[in-house]
């Protein structure tokens, strides 16, 4: 190699070093640059300040949580245990505190929280999952749009079967389709589980059921089956096994469970058959079967939370995120398991999304449901 060609070799690798060189620094403002910018995002005093604003708002207050049912029944159990965790993972800590407004399957509460609640993240309500059956019937006591709920979340979904006392004649389905008498259920109203899923196992199969209607509450048709004035009562397999009088209506053989919703059976109900292989054994039509559908959307809804419309999106982010790091948290769940209350989560989004889908029914299936309900 010549001395011009070893003097224009060396030239060129100087420029590559430093070109190199060059890149490496770029890169490394780039990362500087990066992180200073993220490190000035968190300390945004925008941010920052909104924040200290919600803490601020939450600290020294107290939350009220409505629920639809009477103190003790299993529908009131759930809102209590959660009512103990929200404050921790809530800025501020607030208090919360139960109200309890019983009747018509949770109907009033509703109707409340929906017209008298401020949206202001410090009114909440525990309210039955099936009352988008009144808005979409159009019953004029139904005073709320489903949609316009905000909804927080729901601890537990809900499959439901039906108890009925051991001293009837009713063993089976079978038995209730082949009766001269229908068995008289008792509830409250005409959108709690205790009514329309029989009437959905009438309406898919046959079996007729004389439904009574009126009890305030769980508890108060309970009461009326033991006092023999109804002999069954279709209602949630979790409060079944959540609480007594079930314990000891089990242990003394005092009521058999009849069929059950759900997709496949409960591992505790392994004898008893679902609603959707009665319908198979019955060749139940594919019109009942898309009312199906829409009733059960209630299971799937659960035990909801919701709030009144119209909630900032600031404090609905943290109340969501509140009821998702509660129903996470192992002393929550320690404390579900030794109440005997079973826990299967859905976010606020997922039920949210659930509700949506049931207020978009068909004219067709309205119609169904309508019938199914009597009117």
């Amino acid at each position: 190699m010549t001395r011009g060609s070893q003097y224009s070799f060396k030239r060129s690798l100087r420029q590559a070093q430093g070109l190199s060189l060059s890149k490496a620094r770029v890169q490394t403002f780039k990362v500087l640059g990066f992180l200073l910018f993220s490190v000035l995002e968190l300390l945004d005093p925008l941010k920052l300040e909104q924040a200290f604003a919600q803490a601020n708002f939450y600290q020294g207050k107290t939350i009220t949580m409505i629920v639809g049912t009477k103190a003790g029944d299993v529908y009131d159990l759930y809102p209590r245990l959660l009512a103990e965790y929200l404050p921790k993972y809530i800025p501020g800590n607030p208090n919360i505190i139960i109200q309890n407004v019983p009747g018509a399957a949770s109907l009033i509460a509703a109707n409340q929280l929906y017209n008298l609640a401020k949206p202001d993240g410090l009114t909440l309500g525990a309210i039955y999952p099936a009352l988008y059956f009144d808005q979409l019937v159009k019953r004029a006591e139904a005073k709320f749009d489903w949609n316009k709920f905000t909804w927080i979340g729901s601890p537990v979904g809900s499959n439901h079967m039906m108890y009925m006392r051991t001293d009837t004649p009713f063993k089976t389905v079978e038995d209730v389709r082949a009766a001269k008498v229908a068995p008289k259920c008792g509830t409250s109203s005409t959108t709690s589980t205790g009514y329309y899923i029989p009437k959905l196992l009438e309406e898919a199969v046959g079996a007729k059921f004389d439904i009574v209607t009126g009890y305030q509450a769980g508890q108060d048709v309970d009461l009326a089956v033991e006092r023999g004035e109804v002999v069954c009562r279709s209602f949630t397999i979790t409060a079944f096994h959540a609480r007594e009088p079930y314990f000891t209506w089990r242990k003394n053989n005092f009521v058999r469970v009849l069929y059950q919703t759900g997709n496949k059976r409960d591992a505790r109900l392994k004898e008893v058959p679902t609603m959707f292989e009665l319908m198979d054994k019955y060749k139940t039509t594919d019109g009942v079967r898309r009312l199906a559908k829409v009733v059960l959307i209630a299971s799937d809804l659960g035990r909801p939370i919701v709030a009144p419309p119209s909630v900032s999106p600031d404090r609905l982010k943290i109340l969501r995120e509140a009821f998702d790091k509660s129903v996470s948290d192992p002393a929550f769940l320690a404390e579900a398991e030794r109440r005997r209350l079973e826990i299967d989560p859905s976010p606020g989004q997922e039920i949210e999304a659930l509700a949506k889908e049931a207020m978009s029914t068909p004219p067709d299936v309205v119609e169904r449901m309508k019938k199914l309900l009597g009117m």
